[in-house]
């Protein structure tokens, strides 16, 4: 095909039909129309108010933009795949529309910073987006905590059954780890919140551009302070990428301990059939195959995340057409992150716990080790020698396939004289978790105290 911008090559010169393939990014790009639109609206109206353009085509600029930017919205508007860009595609359309007065719209801009400028708006918004499942996520995680606050289940260190934790305490670690995320992508939010537009192709304009007034048009609280960074910047991208493989990172951890509570080993929970696939071979089964699926996509996550700072790493300033290849990454993480969200909101709106199986499992006194040393030791035994004393009693007793609660007191002063009658108190799973005092702890006053913070704060 001819050549875009060609004015440089002769009328006879093509571009190489491979080399358009290879070259051309309409394919993905397209999800940058609408804010191509917006951009060029606000160019538009600028460049009319400054008088770099006449009014009256300042106007049919706009008018046509916004026919698009409707078409766009309804899906209607008609991609051409021959042409090379997204810009190019509203550009050919826009003319087709208004005549030559479209011809002007390109004035004191470049797609360097046009494109800079449309990728830092869809990542705003998106980031927005993003915030907003994972906010209905850490919602159906507090409901599903708030109705699940007698529920006791066994909590693991090395995968070893450790201590007993209350249900809700372990779903409230989930939410914290989410709010965490939040964060990331706020600040990847203000990373993006600066206009390059104005920026041309480099080195800035001569012409009188008031890029404070297209800032305030699009949104952006800030603009780029150096023409250079505004073009070659793709920080915000990184930042993005960054806080969505960290982001996917803990949906990893969750779907693991789903995946394990659903085993039949476990059978801790229930999941519902709607997030579950069956056996081709064997009729009994059914898979958490979502869950296991999220677990690996969490891997394209981090390579996006390592396709852009490898990209990035090898470019000189400023702009290099490498750059055009961000896209595909940044836009398969945020659809990703997007999905990703969803499903796991829908997972834990219908989870199913199986408290017959939990209260059998916490049952086993290894769990209450660490209490009955916490009581030794506040009868003034060390450390040291109640962490020994207790591990005697392990070796005597658990491992011997016997329970410590059978125990008379004074076959437990055996152990030490400190142990009295009260000690029996500590033989239940309930008091375990009640005994615990710090801030912070599984505590069910204190569990509940954050339930009723988070369904405030969210």
């Amino acid at each position: 095909m001819s050549k875009l911008w060609g004015g440089r090559f002769s009328a006879k010169a093509k571009t190489d039909k491979l080399a358009d393939k290879f070259s051309f990014s309409i394919e993905y790009d397209y999800r940058l129309a609408k804010y191509d639109v917006v951009v060029s609206i606000a160019h538009a109206q600028m460049l009319g108010k400054q008088k770099i353009i006449s009014t009256v085509d300042s106007k049919k600029i706009v008018s046509g933009l916004q026919k698009i930017g409707t078409q766009i919205d309804k899906g209607t508007f008609q991609f051409n795949p021959k042409e090379e860009d997204i810009h190019s595609n509203i550009q050919t359309v826009l003319k087709k529309m208004i005549g030559s007065a479209a011809d002007k719209l390109h004035t004191a801009r470049s797609r360097n910073d046009l494109i800079a400028t449309d990728m830092r708006l869809y990542c705003m918004e998106e980031i927005k987006n993003i915030i907003y499942s994972i906010k209905q996520l850490q919602k159906a995680l507090v409901t599903f905590a708030e109705n699940n606050q007698d529920v006791i289940i066994p909590a693991y260190t090395h995968l070893q059954a450790a201590q007993v934790v209350t249900l809700a305490h372990h779903l409230l670690a989930y939410v914290e780890m989410l709010e965490r995320d939040c964060l990331r992508l706020l600040w990847a939010g203000v990373g993006a919140d600066s206009l390059p537009l104005g920026s041309c192709a480099l080195s800035g304009t001569s012409l009188p551009i008031d890029r404070e007034f297209v800032a305030k048009k699009l949104g952006f609280n800030n603009i780029t302070q150096n023409s250079i960074d505004g073009v070659s910047d793709r920080d915000f991208i990184v930042d993005l990428l960054s806080a969505i493989a960290t982001l996917g990172m803990h949906y990893s951890r969750i779907c693991e301990d789903m995946i394990l509570w659903v085993s039949a080993e476990f059978d801790y929970v229930r999941m519902d059939s709607s997030l579950c696939t069956g056996s081709s071979i064997m009729p009994h089964k059914k898979n958490p195959d979502i869950t296991e699926l999220i677990r690996g996509e969490t891997a394209a996550l981090y390579s996006n995340l390592q396709r852009v700072l490898v990209l990035m790493k090898g470019l000189p300033l400023t702009y290099n057409r490498d750059m055009q290849l961000d896209k595909p990454p940044l836009f398969e993480s945020v659809e990703k992150a997007k999905d990703m969200t969803e499903l796991l909101t829908k997972l834990f709106l219908t989870l199913k716990v199986n408290k017959a199986r939990l209260k059998e499992r916490v049952n086993d006194e290894y769990f209450l080790t660490v209490d009955i040393m916490d009581y030794l030791i506040q009868k003034g035994i060390s450390y040291r020698d109640a962490h020994d004393l207790v591990g005697k009693m392990v070796r005597d007793v658990l491992d011997a396939g016997k329970k410590l609660s059978d125990l008379s007191i004074a076959q437990l002063k055996k152990y030490s004289p400190k142990f009295e009658a009260d000690v029996k108190k500590v033989f239940n799973p309930q008091t375990s978790v009640k005994i615990k005092k710090s801030f912070g702890s599984t505590n069910p006053s204190l569990v509940a105290k954050q339930i009723k913070k988070w369904k405030k704060v969210l």
